[in-house]
């Protein structure tokens, strides 16, 4: 594939990932792609043989790019300020999204977890690769004494991606940052070590 063809390939995926966070994946037509990549049926059909291709490899770039994200913000000299760390980076990039789109993967979970079986499970396995990234290094914060261990690591990892979930989704509502500050700030607290008396 050329140069030309390759950039057509890339606009096509730039434009379907805009239109899916935006209006679903349902409620993407082959036409609005078409439109908004200012291209012909036959162009789009010579680099991919469905939408729902098109949609698999959306999710599977989305899918690098998030690892290369936790990758980069899950960083610190200890377990406890990677965390703190993530709370910072995943804010930041909302901010720099304005709170438009929010989680392509949440949106799709939302969208496609009951009416499409093969979507499902590969958004499912992106989960639980986010989760199994927090929940080693929440393990280790346990271990360093850094963080509560009276909650199994895996069901605290659980909780901080659902939580992020959700406080991404209400600032896309709102189009604002408090729900993501006031959600991150309570799992700092819930997070904190229990004290005995």
């Amino acid at each position: 594939m050329g140069d030309k063809g390759t950039a057509t390939r890339e606009r096509i995926l730039e434009v379907a990932l805009q239109l899916f966070q935006h209006k679903g994946f349902g409620g993407t037509s082959i036409s609005d792609i078409l439109d908004s990549a200012g291209i012909k049926k036959g162009t789009l059909y010579f680099h991919f043989t469905s939408k729902d291709e098109i949609g698999f490899t959306v999710l599977k770039r989305a899918s690098s790019e998030l690892s290369a994200f936790l990758d980069s913000v899950l960083v610190g000299d200890t377990p406890l300020a990677k965390l703190d760390s993530y709370f910072i980076g995943i804010l930041e990039s909302q901010r720099r999204l304005k709170f438009v789109g929010g989680c392509i993967f949440g949106n799709a979970a939302l969208e496609m977890s009951d009416s499409n079986a093969l979507y499902a499970d590969y958004i499912g396995q992106v989960f639980e690769q986010w989760i199994e990234t927090l929940r080693s290094i929440v393990a280790a914060a346990q271990s360093s004494g850094d963080i509560r261990g009276d909650i199994p690591a895996e069901a605290l990892a659980r909780h901080i991606v659902a939580t992020t979930e959700g406080a991404i989704m209400l600032a896309r509502i709102h189009k604002h940052e408090h729900s993501l500050n006031l959600c991150f700030t309570s799992l700092r607290q819930m997070l904190a070590p229990v004290r005995t008396k």
